[in-house]
């Protein structure tokens, strides 16, 4: 029997015939802000401006100027519809992209016709090629530099071919072959790649995939020291699907692409050439990025040539995110809860029982860790335990301490244990002068000159929920009658 491969369509499947977590519209919609500006209602979340609120994925039929493509919008921006479509428990979620880090499954490569992803191929040489016409990306909001593409996995290597990665950045279609990418300086190892073959003046050969698999989406955003130079996070997914991800040989690059993706872009990023972001609009905004806040256009992005967009032949499905929304907090915040857990179960073991890094910090500022303390020998080591998640994961702003009677996925319990179990006078540390995300609009000089002497730095805190060992018989919780079947009473 033929094994069934993952992709975003078999995934689609799977949760279509749920209305909780699947809707799709008829509706025509216009992808220049209008799409997302609908989903804003639907199911954005996250730090988005209110209104909004957890709702169902979208995909949207009848986009405007794009009548055979469609619009997905929304896939990850659910905890629980993330665990369904990894077939897994919400709740431990950063465990198990832990372990799957640690056993990896490599990409494998797959000839030219088992690639749907190539079904429809438009090269930059054909006439009337134009990116801003094939690829139907919407804007966030009408101040956006332009479209964005928002969830696509760029797949690079090194010069000599000996490592590869893959890793999602925001991408502006800036003219008919342009693209405007946006590479953080410092940890990401595309950027480390580029940086390679722009000392030897080379352009450098990618692709850029788009319509995946979630396994894949979210497998992908893992950041150093959890995957080092030379890792490519593929394996990550591979292992979440007990599946490798099927790789096929670029048309016009010399660079794989993801071979059941929707769409992919070719292309390379040029060598010291720059553009400004919002050379279109000149807005002199990006788009809105994790924190809530419209992103700042960067006077000089690297520029990708894009030199072919292929596609699936059936109603291909364009996948886009809204930068604040609750997508981005599944994308960004489930990986670094697995790069907390790994850190702190190899120093402290059995001392972090779970971590959550909630919309409230966009997936990215903010973990609370659920500790267990043994005996008044543990005392302090939840501390210690806050140190070590800002170890494994620099942008990490905020850390609240709980104990594990306290559900770390309920805000309400959680800063329950700040108003009764916790002295403001002796349960908050404050670390000045740390590296954090240049993202937090508070991170500027004129904000605290006295511990932000650059953009990007930050006063860290954390808050101590847990009781003190020795006088934890003060705090036990009411504790009610167990009736294991409580739910008949609703029927």
């Amino acid at each position: 029997m033929t094994e069934q491969l993952w992709d975003l369509r078999r995934v689609l499947d799977e949760i279509k015939d749920d209305p909780q977590q699947y809707h799709a519209t008829d509706v025509e919609v216009d992808p220049d802000a209008e799409l997302s500006g609908v989903y804003r209602y639907i199911g954005a979340g996250g730090t988005v401006e209110r209104p909004t609120k957890e709702g169902p994925a979208m995909v949207f039929n009848n986009v405007k100027g794009f009548s055979d493509a469609r619009v997905l919008i929304g896939l990850m921006a659910s905890r629980k519809r993330v665990g369904k479509m990894l077939h897994h428990d919400f709740r431990t979620l950063g465990q198990f992209l832990n372990d799957s880090v640690s056993k990896p499954i490599a990409p494998v490569v797959v000839d030219e016709n088992q690639a749907p992803a190539h079904e429809v191929v438009y090269r930059a040489e054909d006439p009337g090629f134009d990116i801003r016409k094939l690829v139907p990306a919407p804007t966030n909001t009408p101040l956006d530099a332009g479209p964005y593409i928002s969830c696509g996995v760029v797949f690079g290597s090194n010069m000599d071919k000996t490592m590869s990665d893959v890793t999602i950045h925001r991408m502006v279609l800036e003219d008919k072959d342009k693209l405007g990418i946006f590479i953080q300086p410092g940890g990401r190892h595309i950027g480390h790649f580029a940086e390679e073959f722009e000392k030897a003046n080379k352009p450098m050969p990618i692709t850029i995939n788009i319509g995946l698999d979630p396994a894949v989406t979210i497998g992908v955003t893992f950041e150093p020291p959890t995957t080092p130079l030379g890792y490519n996070e593929l394996g990550v997914a591979g292992a979440i699907r007990n599946q490798a991800v099927q790789l096929v040989d670029g048309l016009t690059v010399d660079q794989k692409a993801i071979a059941r993706a929707e769409y992919t872009l070719e292309g390379y990023i040029m060598p010291n050439e720059r553009i400004q972001e919002d050379i279109n609009t000149h807005t002199g905004k990006a788009m809105p990025e994790f924190p809530g806040y419209d992103g700042d256009a960067n006077p000089a992005l690297q520029v990708i040539k894009v030199t072919a967009v292929t596609h699936r032949k059936d109603h291909p499905i364009m996948q886009s995110v809204i930068g604040p929304s609750e997508e981005h907090v599944s994308m960004a915040g489930i990986t670094t809860e697995a790069s907390i857990l790994q850190l702190v179960n190899r120093a402290i073991p059995g001392k972090v029982k779970n971590v959550y890094n909630p919309p409230a910090g966009g997936g990215k500022l903010m973990t609370i860790m659920q500790i267990h303390k043994d005996n008044e020998a543990d005392e302090g080591i939840q501390r210690q335990a806050a140190i070590l998640a800002f170890a494994a994961f620099k942008e990490l702003k905020t850390v609240f301490l709980v104990d594990d009677d306290v559900d770390i996925f309920d805000m309400n319990d959680v800063v329950w244990t700040i108003n009764t179990r916790f002295q403001a006078d002796q349960d908050v540390m404050v670390l000045s002068g740390m590296r954090n995300h240049p993202l937090d609009p508070s991170e500027r000089p004129a904000y605290d000159p006295k511990s932000i002497r650059i953009r990007g730095m930050s006063s860290k805190l954390v808050i101590d929920g847990t009781v003190p060992f020795d006088i934890r018989d003060q705090f036990e919780r009411a504790q009610f009658k167990e009736v294991p079947d409580w739910e008949k009473y609703l029927k």
